[in-house]
C-alpha cells in the first residue's frame, strides 16, 4: 500500500491558466473562432495535463492488461476461459483489432500478463505481472484477497513506470480476460449506485438467457460479499479482475507523470472508476476515447464527468477504441502546432463590428 498512497500523493491538480493562453492562440489560427469544437478543446486539455505549450504526441503507448475470471464457472460468457490465453496469443503474433489500429496510428502495445489461468510462452513482447492464476468465483466468496488488489494496483504503476522509461507522451489503456464484463457490471454497480439491471450488457454477445442468468450471478456476487462502496480496495477485492486493478494502477502512475491518459470501452471505465475513487484528482487527465456499446459504460462516464469523442457502437476492447482516441488527440495537437496564424499566413482577420 505504501508504492499506492506515494503515486496518489504525487497526482496533483491540473493548472488550467495554461488554458487561457492555448485559447488565444487557437483563436489567432486561420479559421473562425471554435470552428474546430471538441479538437480546439482537447488542444489545450492536452497543454494542462502536460504544462507544455507545445506538447509532443510522439511516444504513443497502449497497454493491454489480460486476466482471468474465475466468475466464468457460472456460464457467463459464450466464450470458455482460454480464449484469454489464445488471445494474448494473437496480440504477439500482431493479429488482432489492436494491432492493426495501433499500427494505423504508430503507438506501442504493451501486452501484460496479469493474471491469465494459464503459463504463457515466454515473449519479448510479454510482460510477466501475474498476481495468480485468475480469480476466484465471486459468486462464491472474494474475487481475490485484498493483499492481491493492492498488488494489481501496484503491479499495474510499475509497468507504466518501467515502459515510462522508454518515453511516453500519451497513453491508452486496453483489455483481454474471457468474463471481465461481469466482474465490470458489478463494480459499476457497487460504485455509481445503479442497478445491477441498468450496468450488465451482452458482453461477447450472449442471449437473452445468458444475460438474464448473467444478472442474477451479478447480484448472488453482491450479496455475498457485500463490497463497500466508499472503499475502492475492497470492491476491486470482492468482485473485480486483475487486469481491472492493473489498468487502474496504470492509469493512476500516468496521472502521477502528468500523461493524458485515454481510456478504452466498459473494462477501462470500470478501471477508471477504481482510480477515480482513489483519487479524484485523476478524472483530469482521463479522455474518454467512445461510448461503448456496452449499456453500463455511458452511466460510467457520466458517473466521472467525461464526455466521449466517438460513439461507434464498440464492444471488443483490447484498446482498439483508446487507438481511435489516440488518434484524434494527435490531430488536435497538430492543429494547435502546425495551423498558420492570421498574421503568418497574411490573412485578414475578421471585422469587428
Amino acid at each position: 500500500m505504501q508504492r499506492l498512497n506515494k503515486i496518489i500523493n504525487k497526482i496533483k491538480k491540473v493548472d488550467y491558466s495554461l488554458g487561457e493562453k492555448t485559447q488565444k492562440r487557437l483563436d489567432n489560427l486561420t479559421k473562425p473562432q471554435g470552428s474546430l469544437g471538441r479538437l480546439e478543446e482537447l488542444a489545450k486539455q492536452i497543454v494542462e495535463i502536460t504544462e507544455n505549450e507545445t506538447p509532443p504526441i510522439k511516444d504513443k503507448v497502449i497497454f493491454t492488461l489480460a486476466g482471468d475470471h474465475g466468475v466464468t464457472e457460472e456460464g457467463v460468457s459464450i466464450y470458455p476461459k482460454e480464449v484469454t490465453a489464445q488471445m494474448v496469443y494473437n496480440f504477439l503474433k500482431g493479429g488482432a483489432g489492436i494491432n492493426v489500429l495501433a499500427r494505423h496510428i504508430g503507438a506501442r502495445i504493451v501486452i501484460v500478463d496479469m493474471g491469465v489461468a494459464s503459463d504463457l510462452k515466454p515473449h519479448r513482447q510479454l510482460v510477466i505481472k501475474k498476481i495468480n492464476y485468475g480469480t476466484k468465483n465471486m459468486a462464491k466468496g472474494p474475487a481475490m484477497s485484498r493483499k492481491e488488489a493492492i498488488k494489481s494496483i501496484e503491479k499495474g504503476i510499475e509497468v507504466f513506470e518501467e515502459e515510462f522509461k522508454k518515453g511516453i507522451d500519451v497513453i491508452g489503456t486496453g483489455d483481454m480476460g474471457i468474463g471481465n464484463t461481469t466482474s465490470s457490471s458489478a463494480i459499476a454497480s457497487v460504485i455509481t449506485g445503479k442497478s445491477v439491471e441498468d450496468m450488465t450488457g451482452r458482453g461477447t454477445g450472449v442471449d437473452d438467457n445468458t444475460l438474464s442468468h448473467k444478472i442474477e450471478v451479478i447480484k448472488k456476487a453482491l450479496r455475498v460479499n457485500k463490497p463497500d462502496r466508499e472503499n475502492a480496495i475492497d470492491v476491486l477485492s470482492k468482485v473485480g479482475g486483475f487486469e481491472i486493478g492493473g489498468l487502474a494502477g496504470v492509469i493512476l502512475g500516468a496521472a502521477s507523470k502528468r500523461i493524458p491518459v485515454v481510456i478504452d470501452g466498459f473494462i477501462s471505465g470500470a478501471s477508471a472508476l477504481i482510480a477515480y475513487q482513489l483519487e479524484p484528482k485523476v478524472k483530469n487527465y482521463l479522455i474518454a476515447a467512445h461510448c461503448s456499446a456496452e449499456k453500463g459504460h455511458k452511466i460510467i462516464l457520466n458517473y466521472i464527468g467525461l464526455d466521449p469523442l466517438l460513439n461507434l457502437n464498440l464492444r471488443l476492447g483490447e484498446g482498439t477504441g483508446a487507438a481511435l482516441g489516440i488518434g484524434i488527440i494527435e490531430v488536435s495537437i497538430k492543429i494547435l502546432t502546425e495551423m498558420a496564424t492570421f498574421q503568418s499566413a497574411s490573412v485578414s482577420k475578421r471585422i469587428k463590428r
